[in-house]
């Protein structure tokens, strides 16, 4: 899995990310939504660079110009329900992408801090030669993105799979390094410095399906 990590440049990436982490600003949830949706934006940006591209003619009122446009469709996943506001960022670029969705939770069946990954619902295009994104705002342990990857691609063959999140634990990407394909690109916003007890992201932001749409029962 080839890894890419965009916080290692400056840009205003890195002011999204703070806020997203500050306290006194993560009260506000449409706020929070927004920073997210902007950090999908930018990392749509970052993986179409990234992307094969075909000639292109582009005809226009007074002649024609050769360009270029992407080589394969691009079908924007992701893992419900955290990562809806990411989801709307890549679209805002991918404006013209196949859309789906997947839910991965941890379910803790004694009431500790055990547990294993729950999934209820898929709901996906055809994925054969097609450039997917799988995005998801926060990967910690790497269970639920791998399980969601394995899922989604069952009988699938993609040209090419991107897995896309704004806040990742170092074991996390080392678990998907060891368990996904080579062929796979894992891009994050910022890698942070480990997981506690629980297995939550340290210094993380919380829980950002919660930040963004509101406590669940």
């Amino acid at each position: 899995m080839q890894v890419h990590i965009l916080s290692e440049n400056n840009s205003i990436l890195n002011r999204f990310l703070s806020q997203l982490r500050d306290v006194t600003i993560q009260g506000d949830s449409m706020r929070f939504r927004k920073n997210i949706h902007r950090i999908g934006e930018i990392m749509a940006y970052e993986i179409s660079k990234s992307l094969p591209y075909e000639p292109h003619t582009v005809t226009t009122p007074l002649g024609t110009k050769e360009t270029t446009r992407l080589q394969h469709g691009i079908v924007v996943t992701s893992v419900l329900r955290a990562g809806l506001a990411l989801h709307e960022g890549f679209t805002s670029f991918f404006d013209d992408a196949e859309n789906g969705f997947i839910s991965a939770y941890r379910h803790h069946p004694n009431n500790d801090d055990y547990f294993d990954i729950v999934m209820e619902y898929k709901a996906a295009p055809s994925l054969k030669n097609k450039t997917v994104i799988i995005a998801d705002p926060m990967l910690a342990t790497g269970l639920s993105l791998q399980a969601a990857c394995l899922k989604l691609l069952e009988n699938e063959t993609p040209a090419a799979v991107h897995v896309a999140v704004a806040i990742a634990a170092p074991e996390g990407v080392e678990f998907l390094q060891k368990n996904l394909p080579d062929n796979f690109h894992l891009w994050i916003a910022d890698v942070d410095s480990h997981l506690n007890e629980k297995k939550y992201i340290v210094p993380g932001l919380g829980d950002a399906g919660d930040l963004a749409y509101g406590v669940k029962l």
